[in-house]
């Protein structure tokens, strides 16, 4: 690979990978073959992710021949599923049958492959879908980073924990890719690397098969291209986990809230910037947006889920002190040594304080939806660090939905993101509202 100077890193690797819908129309009509889809992708990846480094292992023989499979079946009017053919990545800290879970950690080196899927990995290969292997994540999901790059500028991170998700989906390497969050670990990368993300309500989807950091917060999420693409792959698994809420929110009310906190002051110009853009298209498209001022210190939430974070992490992988040294990342290893230092009073004392913003804050947004950027500005140069969680932490803490909306681009040209995010379980009232409202603003940041 080139030095950080070269011409390689410096342009785009991005590529639309197609919609998730029109794709598996295509498979369902005989227009499309999974095996000359999944073939695509494997080209893709051959072609530009020895520079990207999304992928940590790419399981061609088995994707091929499950492929083959699937359109035998399509062929015989048998599809499994609404993402019959549909490849897919799976975050390494996620199980996949026959592959190796590592983590991102040297001190898993000698893991043994995965004797079962991942819940969620079976969900989706249920729904027809077809692993096509593991991406990068950052060690543990934390913060010690991954060799994953940015595909819009290869010099900057494409954020964390799901960096190989985000990444992979962004270089147009894979239609859909799983992520876990525990802090801001899928919206984040989603808003840095310029695609969509849905995370749905903590507990949602079931986490057997996945690697634990702090088990209140973690949960699996879905990478798309586009928001319809993120949110088509939990409504294909979602009638396996919840049952259905009525249609009314197709046609229904929109309701947008701006919440003005100072813990969002230091957002960049242009992040501002595209935030009131897709405000006032909302609001001309005759849907409701209304200001109003947080109830709640946004900052303090946001140390609380830290600090509960950092504790649960500390028992959840407390092992790893006794790894070998150097085969455990020093950031890991402080947030452990960190979150075992606080007492069971101290977390207590965090989820009782936490938990009553987390009800104010909800009696702000109602049934609404708070439309929020995603970080103060766009992916941080290099990749030491994954970017600032800060915006989003705090709506994992509430634990609803949360939805990445592409908006835009600095003036350095690196993508920028915005959230939606809602009470949680109305994961299937917040997908139809994103549907509904995606076109609307993607005409506003063209």
């Amino acid at each position: 690979m080139t030095d950080d100077t070269s011409t390689s890193r410096k342009k785009s690797y991005v590529k639309d990978p197609g919609r998730v819908a029109d794709l598996a129309n295509a498979i369902a009509s005989g227009e499309l073959s999974p095996v000359t889809l999944v073939e695509r992708y494997l080209d893709r990846i051959a072609e530009v992710d020895g520079d990207v480094q999304a992928w940590r292992q790419v399981d061609r023989d088995g994707a091929l021949s499950m492929a083959k499979t699937r359109e035998a079946e399509a062929k015989a009017g048998r599809l499994r599923g609404p993402l019959h053919g549909i490849p897919f990545g799976v975050k390494d800290v996620i199980d996949v049958e026959g592959m190796t879970t590592l983590c991102n950690s040297r001190s898993l080196a000698n893991a043994a492959p995965a004797t079962a899927d991942a819940d969620v990995v079976l969900a989706l290969r249920a729904a027809g879908a077809i692993p096509l292997g593991k991406v990068h994540t950052t060690e543990f999901a934390f913060f010690d980073p991954s060799p994953a790059r940015n595909p819009h500028n290869l010099n900057h991170t494409p954020g964390g924990s799901s960096s190989g998700s985000a990444a992979a989906v962004a270089a147009g390497t894979v239609p859909i890719a799983i992520g876990t969050q525990t802090v801001a670990s899928v919206n984040r990368p989603a808003a840095y690397c310029g695609i969509a993300a849905f995370k749905p309500s903590t507990g949602s989807v079931p986490g057997y098969g996945i690697s634990p950091l702090a088990p209140s917060f973690d949960t699996a999420g879905f990478y798309g291209y586009t928001v319809e693409d993120a949110i088509t792959v939990y409504e294909a698994l979602q009638p396996q986990f919840l049952e259905r809420e009525p249609a009314s929110a197709e046609t229904g009310p929109i309701s947008i809230i701006l919440l003005e906190d100072p813990h969002f002051e230091d957002a960049i110009a242009e992040m501002r910037d595209a935030q009131e853009r897709l405000a006032k298209a909302v609001a001309a498209a005759g849907y409701d947006v209304a200001r109003r001022k947080s109830p709640i210190s946004i900052a303090r939430l946001f140390e609380l889920q830290r600090s509960m974070m950092l504790y649960e992490a500390g028992r959840t992988l407390r092992s790893l002190l006794d790894k070998p040294s150097g085969t455990v990342g020093p950031r890991l290893l402080a947030a452990i040594g960190q979150g075992r230092a606080m007492s069971l009073d101290q977390y207590l004392a965090a989820r009782e304080e936490s938990g009553r913003m987390r009800a104010a804050l909800l009696d702000a947004i109602g049934d609404g939806a708070a439309l929020l950027p995603a970080a103060p500005g766009g992916a941080p140069e290099g990749l030491a660090s994954t970017g600032d969680p800060r915006y989003i932490a705090p709506w994992t803490a509430v634990g609803g939905p949360i939805v990445t909306i592409p908006a835009g681009t600095t003036r350095g040209g690196l993508p920028i993101g915005c959230i939606l995010a809602s009470r949680p379980g109305s994961d299937e009232r917040m997908c139809r509202r994103a549907r509904r409202l995606a076109p609307v603003f993607r005409a506003a940041i063209a």
